[in-house]
């Protein structure tokens, strides 16, 4: 038998644990019996009104000193409004301070041997399995945007190993606002002790996006008071380029980060700045850092995102993180990140001699080593042409920039009231679409049979070909005619093929191994961008009117989601513009090699062939339209062209059939890649006097606004 002094020391024990709590619905009854709002209770308790908000809907409890005054006060009111009718509830454990909220098991986050169907039936609760990294989690203490996705809410990518989503949001009071409304409390006070909490407590990460790829690292977003509080400076300035900005390497910063024997990426502590360890077997050690005040959110690709608050901007970057990718520094290099992450270029496969697993090539990838292109595919700085002494000239895949001489405007023209602006729905990302691209080196041919199936450059004399002069040319981006021989990539000699004409290559660089790339980039940024466009409203049933009107509100419907929409458009776009990157620098030579061409995806080839495509398609469009009505357009910018019309709207001058269809092969309404919406409308004598000076008009219809000094 236990002894009287064993007996009272295991009571003394119990004594001195934490103090219980009834349930969370039992607190709010009982302050809610007593008469006591929660804001007035928070006063009392000096804390936050949402901090006890939590407490009582059990996302979080209570810690010391608040806990021994936050039971006292239960216990005082308990005495006073005991529950009636009902046996009094059990009194519920406190959860453990640093272990996550459990979530509920469903089809959509099962992640044992064989997920269910997703037309299972509905889920039924199960006993939580424990938090694998113990972490403390509650409900985000400001709220997101009130406006909520139309039609589902967006639910993080999340699995066993994390649970919290990709990404958080650090403010300078210790709260890491991360997507779903979680919060986490973060208590690093130092860069060293952020990192580490992000690897091994905060359960962020995201998983690969392909079997043979790797998960995206955990991302950190520091407000400018979080920032101050780990020792950053609020800004940094002395820097002519945004892409220079970073401390200097003998910051006390950058000192503390390679003490702990961390390591920074070649661009250093910037306003991207990666953190990290060489990865020991399978585990990544790496945090990717964004620091708001550094502008590491380019306004340009999130409008307003930079301003909001912090779980606001957890919320648009965790959509992006879930639909594209994890950011990874501008959207331009997360489009090149999202490429490799969906084509990886390695896959594990046996060494057929020893008969162990080594990293062998995956096809249909870029591979590892980076790929010098064909002399008119480079840049006149590259190396392959300096050294070469390249004078045979570079291929001019670019996107339009024509505008129509005042001098081919007809009378009845010139007396329509409106210029209409049609842009078409990211056009590079529609060119995308089933393109077959080279994977292998150029190799060179002399007097080749053109064959359209083959991607690669052809020189070959397209100046004899003569259309109509009141639309652009197909070849040029200028719209000009061509002038004698000159590269082209492959889509743009199909299509002169496709006109009627005979073409005569001269000479040729072309690429034996091919495939369509592109294609996992363009399903995925395509579906997230209808669907992004959904969530605000623009969906697929709606009629061409109904889906002007959607289309004219739809960035008010939910700011939040307006930004995540043009980050993706900023991703497609960028992405393409990053495959050929120029060298950056006041002090670069020509013939020097640049950090880009060290990357596997630095294949301005493959720029061409997207940007012919677009341009090709758009002058399809363009023909067609001439064909099936008569008009011809006033300019073309890229994917923005501008028609004369009787009304303000596209509806006036669209060709329908009498069943009310568009005519196939002419410019539709549509929230897809490649339809086209409306991009503004203005007077046509405002056109016109445009065109007048120089300039273009598909530039200024949507504003409105133009002037002299544009550089068109």
């Amino acid at each position: 038998m236990a002894s009287e002094e064993e007996l009272f020391a295991n009571i003394d024990a119990l004594l001195a644990e934490e103090p219980q709590l009834p349930p969370p619905a039992e607190r709010a009854r009982l302050r809610e019996a007593a008469g006591i709002t929660q804001a007035r209770l928070a006063t009392a308790l000096k804390t936050t009104t949402q901090t006890v908000k939590n407490w009582e809907n059990g996302r979080s409890e209570p810690k010391s000193p608040r806990l021994k005054a936050y039971q006292r006060l239960l216990k005082g009111w308990a005495a006073k409004y005991p529950a009636t009718g009902t046996p009094a509830a059990p009194v519920a454990p406190v959860a453990p301070a640093r272990v996550a909220t459990p979530q509920q098991v469903t089809p959509e986050t099962f992640t044992g041997p064989a997920a269910p169907e997703a037309k299972a039936a509905a889920p039924v609760e199960t006993p939580a399995a424990p938090a694998a990294p113990e972490r403390p989690v509650r409900p985000a203490t400001r709220p997101a945007s009130s406006r909520r996705p139309a039609r589902k809410a967006t639910k993080p990518a999340v699995g066993p190993r994390f649970p919290h989503g990709p990404l958080a949001v650090l403010d300078g009071d210790g709260s890491a606002y991360g997507v779903d409304g979680i919060v986490l409390d973060c208590p690093a006070t130092t860069v060293v002790e952020l990192v580490e909490w992000t690897l091994r407590e905060s359960g962020l990460g995201a998983p690969k996006l392909n079997r043979y790829g790797k998960d995206s690292d955990p991302l950190i977003v520091l407000t400018a008071a979080a920032a101050v509080k780990l020792g950053l400076p609020e800004r940094l300035e002395g820097h002519e380029q945004r892409r220079s900005l970073r401390l200097p390497e003998d910051h006390p910063i950058v000192k503390q980060v390679t003490k702990a024997k961390w390591q920074l990426t070649q661009r250093g502590f910037g306003p991207w700045a990666r953190i990290y360890r060489k990865a020991q077997g399978r585990e990544r050690q790496c945090v990717q850092l964004a620091i708001l005040s550094w502008d590491a959110l380019d306004e340009r690709s999130w409008p307003g995102v930079a301003e909001m608050e912090p779980a606001d901007i957890a919320r648009v970057l965790g959509v992006y993180a879930q639909r594209v990718i994890t950011p990874r520094g501008s959207t331009a290099v997360s489009s090149l990140e999202l490429m490799t992450a969906l084509r990886p270029p390695t896959k594990p496969e046996r060494d057929p001699e020893t008969g162990n697993w080594v990293s062998g090539h995956n096809p249909g990838s870029l591979g590892t080593e980076p790929m010098d292109p064909a002399p008119p595919e480079a840049t006149p700085e590259h190396p392959v042409v300096v050294q070469s002494g390249w004078t045979g000239g570079f291929l001019n895949e670019e996107a339009y920039q024509w505008v129509r001489p005042v001098n081919s405007l007809s009378d009845e023209e010139c007396l329509l009231p409106f210029a209409v602006g049609l842009d078409l729905n990211t056009a590079f990302l529609a060119a995308a679409a089933r393109l077959v691209v080279g994977l292998s080196a150029p190799d060179h041919f002399h007097a080749p049979k053109f064959n359209p199936k083959i991607p690669g450059s052809w020189l070959v004399d397209l100046s004899h070909i003569e259309l109509d002069p009141r639309l652009p040319s197909p070849f040029t981006p200028d719209g000009t005619r061509p002038t004698g021989p000159a590269w082209y990539q492959t889509h743009t000699v199909a299509y002169a093929q496709e006109l009627g004409y005979d073409v005569h290559p001269i000479e040729a660089y072309l690429r034996r191994e091919t495939g369509a790339y592109l294609d996992p980039w363009h399903d995925r940024l395509k579906s997230a961008y209808v669907d992004t466009l959904a969530d605000l409203g623009v969906t697929k049933d709606l009629d061409n009117r109904q889906f002007l009107a959607a289309m004219e509100q739809h960035k008010q419907v939910d700011p939040a989601l307006a930004a995540v929409l043009s980050a993706i458009k900023a991703t497609v776009k960028g992405g393409v513009g990053k495959l050929r990157e120029r060298p950056q620098g006041k002090s670069y030579k020509a013939g020097e090699r640049w950090p880009a061409l060290e990357r596997p995806t630095w294949r301005p080839d493959i720029r061409a062939a997207v940007i012919s495509k677009a341009r090709v398609n758009m002058h399809r469009k363009l023909n067609n339209m001439a064909r099936m009505t008569g008009l011809y357009p006033l300019a073309v910018l890229s994917d923005c062209v501008v028609y004369p019309s009787p009304g303000t709207s596209p509806l006036d001058f669209l060709p329908y059939a009498a069943s009310g269809k568009p005519q196939p092969g002419g410019f539709r309404l549509g929230p897809t890649p490649g339809l086209a919406k409306l991009e503004g409308v203005q007077s046509m004598l405002w056109a016109v006097d445009l065109m007048e000076q120089g300039l273009n008009p598909a530039r200024h219809i949507k504003g409105g606004d133009a002037v002299l000094d544009e550089g068109e």
